[in-house]
């Protein structure tokens, strides 16, 4: 596969923790930890093949109303996390930060954050976002006001690169809230596995039918990706 058959903007809707542990007879809790595996797994693999932007679903700002106890486990979850694999990321080039309302989440989470975007800023491999409590049509109305256009291209358009592929596991055939504006063209997949059985060979089968899709963006010609 060359380079041109790749997205160029990959995004994951990360779904099917919870089931993956009930299916097993554990806490779901057991499978947001296997799920957080499953993102290195899947980060590692789109910088090995040459993915420029690739977005995760983390947490949604549907998702707080989920149980309180759920809730507080994958917000220390995400700390744990942001904190352990910002040193290791930096190492591997790849840049990450962090998208969605920041207002309702806890300092140390925030700090965590902070302290991924400031040790991966110089990351040029892959842009790899994290979507916690977002919202994608709270992140319209909110981008509203601040629509700026400069040599006919609005500005949140030179910031946020369209979505080429857009892949959700779980069984789930929705976008749920995730990258409505910059999904206006994007492919879709929608996987019946769940997400912490998402690794390398599945991923692969899944960029390799986009290549083999023809993108026309509403004219009659292939484009390419």
């Amino acid at each position: 596969m060359t380079q041109s058959t790749l997205p160029a903007h990959l995004a994951l809707i990360m779904d099917g923790n919870g089931r993956w542990a009930e299916r097993r007879g554990w806490p779901r809790s057991a499978g947001h930890r296997a799920g957080a595996e499953a993102v290195r797994r899947v980060v590692e693999h789109c910088a090995r093949r040459g993915i420029p932007a690739l977005t995760l679903y983390a947490f949604s700002s549907d998702n707080w109303s989920r149980p309180a106890a759920e809730v507080a486990t994958l917000m220390r979850l995400f700390e744990k996390h942001l904190r352990k694999e910002g040193a290791r990321l930096a190492a591997e080039g790849i840049r990450a930060s962090v998208i969605g309302r920041r207002d309702r989440l806890a300092p140390a989470l925030l700090d965590a954050i902070a302290g991924l975007e400031r040790l991966t800023r110089g990351g040029t491999r892959t842009h790899l976002r994290l979507a916690i409590d977002y919202s994608s049509r709270h992140a319209i109305q909110v981008s509203l006001p601040l629509a700026v256009v400069k040599d006919g291209v609005p500005a949140h358009e030179s910031i946020i690169p369209p979505v080429d592929l857009l892949v959700r596991t779980g069984g789930e055939r929705r976008l749920s809230d995730f990258l409505l504006w910059e999904s206006a063209y994007a492919e879709l997949a929608f996987l019946d596995l769940l997400w912490p059985d998402l690794g390398a060979a599945e991923l692969d089968a899944v960029l390799a039918d986009y290549a083999s899709r023809d993108r026309r963006f509403g004219g009659l010609t292939r484009v390419s990706a």
